[in-house]
């Protein structure tokens, strides 16, 4: 249920939360430009008990979330949400350009990477401590020595840094490191691990899983959310179709759906929708069109010997060239870089 509160006090925002935890409901306050608004969420089956918090004076009205996800949804937050990442703004107007190696495999590479994205324009250093990888045989990452590499990296070169966490026993070591959890697509609906990185401080940028719904992926938001952290990015990164002249397929149409439905920020990875590093750019460009809040982007320095998605890394000039053409879309979108 959605309360609208007719008061912006404080204690009685408090007052109506109390009452709604004493009704065996988890209280979340969304606080929006013109109004407050308490979502309660618990048990469906007794949620019109509820409606009798409409006799207090500072609440305005009480009605149903029809939508599934209740705090990913428009129904209890009209305006974007802008979640931050350090000195970063994601959402709301601000563009954010996500660039780095699919995985970390030295101090040499990573340093170099960071050194090209952020002169190029990048506001968030991306890159996989942790790889999971459809083959047991193939590069699993450097793990905590490559957490540390990629902090060196982001720290060194003012970019705050995004990377995989794969289990909830790896959630207190990658939050020590990281400024932003990944959730891959393989793990979008493991349900264990959105809840603890929904019991995390650290924002959260979930991808899409590869075979999802937007329906399913708006719940896996709602898991995070639900547990305390609202700070989440939605990632459309591609789904698995019959076409096989692509790595998956990229949903573009996602993005104006997510929007409709959802106040979340909303990112594209064009390298993992697309799977080849030619169709980074003109997919880039589709998703800045199609108004993303972001994109993020696979960059290597020598893809020719990557350890993983070397065919879909952009070498420097190419994410270079990939700047420079997002720019005029930036502006005709009225969105800003940073």
């Amino acid at each position: 249920m959605i309360i609208v509160m007719a008061s912006r006090k404080q204690e009685d925002v408090d007052h109506v939360v109390q009452k709604i935890e004493e009704m065996g409901y988890k209280a979340h306050v969304i606080l929006g430009v013109e109004r407050t608004v308490i979502a309660a969420i618990g048990d469906e089956r007794e949620k019109y008990r509820l409606t009798s918090l409409e006799a207090l004076p500072h609440v305005e009205r009480v009605f149903p979330i029809l939508k599934p996800f209740k705090l990913a949804g428009r129904e209890v937050r009209q305006e974007p949400s802008v979640v931050q990442c350090g000195p970063v703004k994601i959402g709301g107007g601000h563009f954010c350009v996500f660039a780095g190696p699919c995985s970390v495999e030295s101090r040499e590479q990573i340093l170099e990477t960071a050194a090209v994205v952020k002169a190029a324009g990048a506001q968030m250093l991306r890159g996989g401590a942790y790889k999971p990888r459809t083959s047991p045989y193939s590069f699993q990452g450097m793990e905590e020595e490559g957490l540390k590499l990629l902090q060196e990296a982001g720290q060194k070169y003012g970019l705050p840094v995004v990377t995989e966490v794969m289990t909830p026993e790896q959630v207190p070591l990658v939050e020590h490191y990281a400024d932003m959890f990944q959730i891959g697509a393989r793990n979008m609906q493991n349900y264990g691990l959105l809840k603890a990185v929904g019991k995390a401080r650290k924002p959260v940028f979930l991808k899409r899983g590869m075979m999802s719904t937007i329906n399913e992926f708006l719940m896996s938001a709602e898991y995070v959310m639900s547990e305390g952290n609202p700070n989440v990015v939605l990632c459309e990164r591609g789904i698995r179709t019959f076409e096989t002249e692509t790595r998956n397929t990229l949903d573009i149409q996602a993005v104006p759906i997510l929007r409709k439905y959802s106040h979340l920020p909303i990112v594209v990875d064009p390298c993992h929708a697309s799977g080849a590093w030619d169709l980074v750019l003109p997919m880039a460009r589709a998703a800045v069109a199609a108004g993303a809040d972001g994109i993020m982007v696979e960059v290597h320095p020598h893809p020719e010997v990557a350890f993983s998605d070397g065919q879909q890394s952009l070498k420097p000039g190419t994410f270079e060239q990939l700047m420079r053409e997002i720019r005029p879309l930036l502006d005709i979108m009225k969105m800003q870089l940073g």
